[in-house]
Parts: C-alpha cells; sequence; structure tokens
C-alpha cells in the first residue's frame, strides 16, 4: 500500500494500438495537465508497447512533462500481465499521486490488476475529476488537494464522490469523450525517459496472442457534427429507417439511446450515454428519447439540441435548445423534406 507523495507527478496510462495513441489518452492527458497545474507538479505518461516511434512528440504535445517508454517485442501484442507489470513497476519507481486510464476494454483490462497489485483504490468510469481539501467524517481530519474521482452511481440516479485518503496513487478510470481533447502544442518540450522492466518477457510467454482480429468501427459518433439518435419511443427497427434517412438528408449520423438497442431496433454500437459513447456534436436530435439521466450524460455538452417527442412532459425537453412536441411519423418526414429542399436549392 503506497503512502500518500504529495509531490507525485500526475500520470496517464497511454493507451495505443499498432503505434496509434488511443483518444481517449490524449483527451485524459489534458485533464491530467489541470489536476497536476493545481498540484503544482508535473504530468508523466507511461507508454509501454514495441517501436514507439514518434508517440512520445504527441504526448507532450498535448501536455505531458515526462514520457516514461518501455520499448520491448514482448509488448508488441497487449496481454494483460506484462503491462500490469510494467505500470507497478514504474509506479514503484516513481511513486507518482495519480494514475489516470481510458476506460476503454484494455484500460478496464490492466488497471484493476494494478490497482490490485499496488492495493490502491481505483474508481471506474468516472465522468469528473477535480482537486480539493477533503474532511474525514470519522477522525475530522483534513485532507488537503486530495483527487475527487466523480462518477454517476445507482443506475445514474444519483452523482458519487469517491476520494482515496491514504493508499496511493490514487487511481480511476475514465471513459471516451468525457474529457475534451485539448489541441496539440507542436512547440511544447518535454522529456523521454527510457525504461526496462525486469521479468516481462517470462510473463509474456504465459498468454501468447495466436491470431488478431481488427474490427473496423461502423459509426465514428465522437467525430460526428450531427446526429440524428432515435429512442424507444420510435417504436420499431422498420421506423428506424426514418432516424437513418434524416440523419442522410442532414449529412449527420445515427444514433440511439439505451432503450432503442434493448428493443433490439438498432446495434449496441450506436448507443450513447452513460453505458454508451460520450459525443458532443454541433447539433443533436433526440427522436423519441424521453431523456433518462443515463442518456442526458452522454449529450448533454452538444452544441444545439433539438428534442422531438410527442409527451410534452418529456425530460428530453429541460435540456433541449428547440423542442418539437408531435408524432415522430409526420414531424420527421417533415424535417427530411425540409433538408432535401434546402440542398436542392444551394
Amino acid at each position: 500500500m503506497g503512502k500518500p507523495n504529495r509531490k507525485g507527478e500526475v500520470w496517464v496510462f497511454a493507451e495505443q494500438q499498432d503505434g496509434v495513441l488511443a483518444d481517449v489518452s490524449l483527451e485524459l492527458c489534458g485533464k491530467a495537465r489541470e489536476l497536476a497545474d493545481r498540484l503544482g507538479v508535473k504530468v508523466g505518461a507511461v507508454l509501454p508497447g514495441f517501436e514507439i516511434g514518434e508517440m512520445p512528440k504527441d504526448l507532450i504535445a498535448h501536455g505531458v512533462d515526462t514520457v516514461y517508454t518501455v520499448d520491448d517485442p514482448c509488448l508488441k501484442n497487449f496481454t494483460s500481465i506484462p503491462y500490469a507489470k510494467v505500470v507497478c513497476a514504474l509506479i514503484a519507481k516513481y511513486e507518482p499521486q495519480i494514475v489516470l486510464f481510458g476506460a476503454t476494454p484494455l484500460g478496464r483490462d490492466v488497471a484493476p490488476r494494478i490497482a490490485s497489485e499496488t492495493r490502491s483504490g481505483l474508481t471506474a468510469d468516472c465522468t469528473n475529476l477535480e482537486i480539493s481539501d477533503v474532511t474525514d467524517a470519522r477522525t475530522k481530519e483534513v485532507h488537503e488537494n486530495l483527487l475527487l474521482q466523480i462518477r454517476p452511481a445507482f443506475g445514474g440516479n444519483i452523482i458519487a464522490t469517491i476520494v482515496n485518503y491514504d493508499s496511493w496513487p490514487q487511481m480511476a478510470t475514465v471513459r471516451e469523450g468525457v474529457m475534451s481533447k485539448k489541441p496539440a502544442d507542436p512547440t511544447r518540450t518535454g522529456n523521454v525517459v527510457a525504461e526496462a522492466v525486469d521479468g516481462i518477457g517470462a510473463l509474456a510467454q504465459l498468454v501468447q496472442v495466436v491470431e488478431r482480429h481488427v474490427e473496423e468501427r461502423k459509426v465514428n459518433l465522437k467525430a460526428a457534427r450531427i446526429i440524428v439518435a432515435g429512442g424507444g419511443g420510435v417504436g420499431s427497427k422498420e421506423n428506424f429507417d426514418l432516424i437513418r434517412e434524416l440523419a442522410a438528408a442532414l449529412g449527420g449520423v445515427v444514433g440511439a439511446s439505451r432503450a432503442a438497442v434493448d428493443s433490439g431496433f438498432i446495434g449496441h454500437e450506436y448507443q450513447i450515454g452513460q453505458t454508451g459513447t460520450t459525443v458532443r456534436p454541433a447539433l443533436y436530435i433526440a427522436v423519441g428519447i424521453s431523456g433518462a439521466v443515463q442518456h442526458v450524460a452522454g449529450m448533454q455538452d452538444s452544441a444545439k439540441i433539438i428534442a422531438i417527442n410527442s409527451d410534452p412532459q418529456a425530460p428530453i425537453f429541460s435540456i433541449a435548445n428547440y423542442g418539437i412536441v408531435g408524432d415522430l411519423n409526420q414531424v420527421v418526414p417533415m424535417l427530411i423534406k425540409a433538408a432535401k429542399n434546402r440542398q436542392k436549392s444551394e
């Protein structure tokens, strides 16, 4: 169990696949920069892999001061145990006070192993991170500059703030898209520290990757400027054709609420919300979506929100910039016609 190190850096686990950094890691660099500036310490990134190339420069451009690399053929393909060994070894050596991971399949695999090995706490799926003084309700002791790990709880009905008083490093996973990615600054300078960790070769033999199959993402919700999302109120798989047609007419992409996915109207890769993708498009059109807090958590930062629902009391209207009360089977075809007419006039 690590003791508090008030001078420790704020670290990001830099996830990469085939030499490409995960977006969530670059998003976390910006948040780590904010936290580190508040604490008066530096930002570090741990980058395990093979033939790492120019990735450290990208991390430094996004706010990292020091990149700790472990470049080894054993780390070419991700396997849990050697990657966890690398991060644990570097944590023991440098004693960071905060370590952040993306809540990706890879991050969710490796982070709990590291937390177990270091006997530290780990808060999953955080939606915000802050630094603040905290008073222990039991002892009344004031703990200065702790990491507030903020996440929805009880199905999104409450927001919980979790703190780790004394078993450091303080660790959290953050879902992709929750933190906005700061623009890269190519003029930033930083250090790259090459590290070697003994024993990872033997650990890499425990599990061998026989074959890799990479499936291309069907939809890139995060990058979309316009999203037309359908909910349970769309009513059927066939009615989702209207959602697709409106999205096509506007040059946008299709999204969905969990209710629509659970009803079998569309695949999970289109799901937006607490258990799906977090998005920030310029325009978000919510069709037949009631506005449950779990869905709102994933789209509330959209620049403009238009809600279409037959229920005038639907919660979605409370966050919408514009609301249309009506039957989607009447309203959506009118919007499609208007969008197509506008294209013709242009």
